[in-house]
């Protein structure tokens, strides 16, 4: 059963989902919006995938056996979400005794973005990057692993959607969808500007030159501190415009407390 979704709005992008009777949406806490009257909402520690899972385990491995399952399922998933600092619990929402509407909303100024999992090719996004999905789209988490997570900062953690369905997403500022394939096989970007890209892309993090003086001079002056993000492969890479850490050094120092400086890059100052 297809989401019938439409995306409204302009510098604040909301989602805005008509379900048909028994069907099931869940988002992330916090980005719920509005519903309709007839449209239930409930609260769970469980994703999509670890009600399925428990179900599976039923039968011969049901049971005790198959609760005990589940409930370790469960809680291996909250705490690789809480690991990752994302929302401990999700909001289910279906529709019953008829159609409903439910609409959704991010949490910075920006675009949202509607994507379609065909059950073979999965999605990859910027923590945080999560507004709602079908209930046959599962959400996990991924590490890009050590060395990556340490020089790459945003990427260390991607959510991670496989299944098929429709997974809506948010970024900040406008949406740019590149292929690396178009420009030779890879780009460099950012690492705060990637919001998705999908499976087969080759995510990782370059130094920005070398330890000599032009490297340098990027890394104080030029505002991207060490390292870009490499995306390599073909495939859709989805970008934002707009860092959150540079919306929060603006309003910093729209606020008068900007301690930047001239030179930002490592100098820069961090908010939170």
């Amino acid at each position: 059963m297809t989401l019938q979704q439409e995306i409204v709005g302009n510098a604040m992008q909301m989602a805005v989902c008509s379900l048909q009777p028994g069907q099931t949406v869940y988002c992330e806490a916090g980005k719920f919006l509005f519903k309709t009257a007839n449209v239930t909402m409930e609260t769970r520690l469980s994703g999509p995938g670890d009600n399925r899972q428990g179900r599976d385990g039923g039968g011969a491995g049901g049971g005790m056996g198959g609760l005990l399952r589940q409930a370790m399922g469960t809680a291996m998933q909250v705490g690789q979400r809480a690991l990752a600092g994302e929302s401990l619990a999700f909001q289910y929402f279906t529709a019953t005794g008829g159609e409903g509407t439910v609409g959704f909303a991010g949490v910075l100024p920006g675009e949202m973005r509607a994507l379609e999992l065909d059950g073979h090719r999965a999605w990859f996004a910027e923590k945080d990057a999560f507004v709602a999905a079908e209930s046959t789209v599962d959400f996990g988490i991924a590490f890009a692993g050590g060395r990556t997570g340490m020089s790459g900062g945003e990427g260390f953690i991607l959510e991670k959607f496989t299944g098929r369905g429709t997974v809506i997403i948010c970024g900040a500022g406008n949406f740019i969808d590149l292929n690396p394939a178009d420009f030779g096989g890879r780009i460099e970007v950012d690492t705060g500007c990637i919001v998705a890209f999908e499976e087969g892309i080759e995510y990782g993090v370059q130094r920005i030159g070398g330890l000599n003086r032009q490297g340098l001079m990027n890394a104080v002056f030029g505002g991207e501190g060490l390292s870009l993000a490499t995306l390599e492969g073909n495939g859709r890479v989805i970008l934002q415009s707009l860092t959150i850490e540079g919306l929060a050094n603006a309003l910093k120092k729209a606020q008068g407390g900007d301690k930047q400086g001239p030179t930002g890059g490592l100098f820069s100052t961090h908010a939170g």
